[in-house]
């Protein structure tokens, strides 16, 4: 039986997949770009990515026993992500830069946090390619 500690940190451990996948698939330095800023462009594709993603948030959130307080601004944060994708251009454009899934999930991680502690990511998380001896690029 799983405590609600194992819990909390399982749907810690959601946010960050969700966060990744959503804002963080390319980084550089403080910007990231992922399905959520592409599928922006994207007129129908991207209202849906972002409102399922954000609603994989917010189940996490229960199941992981956050405060009220912090699923309301998660719920905030969605909402402007979300429903900024509605205007064409000017809108798509927001909607690549706010990292509203980011911020939604880390508000949820801060909450487990102060709650049940850090959470701990296997080593195997952070999967970096590792340079290869002798392929390190195509010469012209």
């Amino acid at each position: 039986m799983a405590t609600t500690q194992d819990k909390a940190h399982r749907a810690w451990r959601a946010a960050e997949r969700i966060k990744r996948l959503s804002d963080r698939l390319v980084g550089v330095g403080p910007i990231g770009l992922g399905l959520d800023g592409i599928l922006a462009w994207v007129p129908v594709a991207g209202t849906v990515y972002s409102v399922g993603a954000g609603a994989l948030l917010v189940v996490a959130g229960f199941r992981g026993g956050v405060s009220v307080i912090t699923l309301g601004r998660m719920a905030a944060y969605l909402f402007v992500d979300t429903a900024s994708s509605t205007v064409p251009f000017i809108g798509w454009t927001v909607d690549t830069l706010f990292p509203g899934h980011l911020m939604a999930a880390n508000a949820l991680q801060k909450d487990i946090e102060a709650r049940h502690g850090p959470s701990v990511l296997p080593a195997s998380w952070d999967r970096k390619r590792k340079a290869r001896p002798g392929r390190r690029g195509v010469k012209i």
